[in-house]
């Protein structure tokens, strides 16, 4: 009996690093990597258990779509949409569906917490959205179930849109396949700083904080589900043994919410004597010198920090619940236990205006981080960022997520779009173009290779800026 087929795909659009609450370009922000397309493989992993041929493309990084398409022949398509690319991603639906009109085209992606309805009647060639957490939808959808009976879709039936209801988050994630990671090139995905191939291990989902501008809380959920330390060790052995990749990030929405489940996983990892080195997230408020000691013996490297502001007036209004203090404590916590550091800053919310930012320039460099993003302010859809730019026409008339991340999406209340993108360029500057700071990071290179993409880096940022 033929199997059927499966086709996961990212779309041709520009590079984006999907994972649904960090949808981020690639080209503009000059140190993120590409991740690989681990949702997708999550998907590929239970089409596999459903005994489907499954192919994963993430085409943002070359290849031709037609072409793999017209040779695969499945019998169902499944799209990642990104917000920022949201038009441009649909249009292959559109292409798969004429050159195969018994293809069941899927669509997934953050966009579709808050406008499935009204994509799925635009897009007549598009056939279901899932809605939220994918892996045990679209295992009903390949089951067969009907649709009406499965929670989490947006479907047509006779021109009018469906929905069948919210699908309640996955507690066991310890009960999902491992990421289909044979299905993919990992080598395409590699660190920025010394070129080794790296994996991304979600470990966890869900944040509590509801923070103003993150989509975490709508995507995953206000409860963290942990998976257990002993169901990561398995993934983590696969990639060693299978795929000879020891490089890894650790994916969370906060890696250091509960600290008894990072000491249970860091004590299993040194147990198991894995030569492993992995970087992953924290809030400046979720760390101590305990926890940090056993991270960094269990080969933890690198931790990134969601600053977002140097200023504390933005940090009330953005309702972070940290403070200034909170976060000078946390790096000097990192770095007394020889983290290197990654703090993310965002300019141009809606409160900012030239003091603020230049508050948060001034705090980036007293901080001394290795490494350093400040993101323009992204109003994404779900969020209550966009409903307030909504409300308070922060919007042009006719606005574009394009280039977000690094070309601003809107203005604040007292500077134009103009202004925070002249700003966002100072900060970049100030901050790496530093005499003390280039000194620095050129005395830590420890590699060739390390050095060439350090350069290719800095003449990025040069060209860019």
């Amino acid at each position: 009996m033929t199997k059927k087929r499966i086709f996961l795909v990212y779309p041709p659009s520009p590079v984006l690093n999907r994972e649904d609450r960090c949808q981020q370009p690639v080209k503009d922000l000059f140190i993120i990597p590409p991740l690989p397309p681990t949702d997708l493989m999550y998907l590929a992993g239970v089409a596999e258990l459903l005994n489907f041929e499954a192919k994963i493309a993430d085409y943002s990084l070359g290849g031709d779509f037609i072409k793999d398409l017209e040779a695969f022949k499945p019998d169902y398509l499944v799209i990642n949409v990104a917000i920022p690319t949201f038009n441009s991603d649909l249009k292959i639906i559109k292409i798969a569906k004429k050159r195969f009109p018994n293809l069941i085209t899927i669509a997934k992606g953050a966009p579709f917490l808050t406008c499935a309805k009204e994509t799925i009647y635009d897009n007549k060639y598009l056939d279901i959205i899932i809605i939220g957490e994918a892996e045990e939808t679209l295992k009903e959808i390949l089951e067969g179930k009907e649709y009406n009976d499965i929670l989490g879709i947006c479907y047509r039936d006779n021109f009018i849109a469906k929905y069948t209801g919210k699908r309640p988050f996955i507690n066991d994630l310890d009960s999902l396949p491992f990421p289909a990671r044979h299905l993919i090139n990992n080598n395409i995905y590699t660190r920025p700083d010394n070129g080794k191939v790296q994996a991304v291990i979600k470990v966890a989902r869900g944040c509590p904080h509801h923070c103003f501008f993150c989509l975490a809380t709508p995507v995953s959920g206000s409860v963290v589900r942990y998976r257990t330390p002993e169901n990561i060790i398995l993934e983590l052995k696969d990639c060693i043994n299978r795929y000879k990749i020891t490089n890894f990030v650790f994916w969370s929405d906060i890696f250091t919410q509960d600290k008894d489940w990072v000491i249970s996983l860091c004590k299993k990892i040194i147990e198991e004597k894995l030569k492993i080195v992995w970087s992953c997230n924290t809030r400046v408020d979720t760390i101590d010198t305990e926890m940090l000691n056993i991270m960094y013996q269990a080969g933890c490297r690198l931790v990134s920090v969601g600053v977002e502001s140097g200023s504390q007036f933005i940090l009330d209004k953005i309702n972070k619940k940290t403070t200034i203090f909170e976060i000078k404590d946390c790096f000097k916590m990192l770095k007394k236990a020889k983290m290197k550091t990654y703090a993310y800053f965002v300019i141009g919310l809606p409160w900012d205006d030239e003091n603020t930012i230049k508050q948060s320039i001034n705090f980036a460099i007293s901080l001394e981080p290795d490494f350093v993003s400040f993101y323009t302010a992204v109003p994404l859809l779900g969020t209550k960022f966009y409903n307030y730019a909504q409300n308070y026409n922060l919007f042009d008339k006719d606005y574009s997520f394009n280039g977000s991340y690094y070309y601003p999406i809107v203005k604040t209340h007292s500077l134009s779009k103009e202004e925070v993108m002249a700003l966002h360029k100072i900060a970049v500057k100030s901050f790496y173009l530093r005499p003390d700071y280039i000194f620095k990071m050129l005395l830590k290179i420890r590699s060739f290779s390390e050095f060439k993409n350090y350069m290719r880096a800095g003449l990025s940022l040069l060209f860019k800026s």
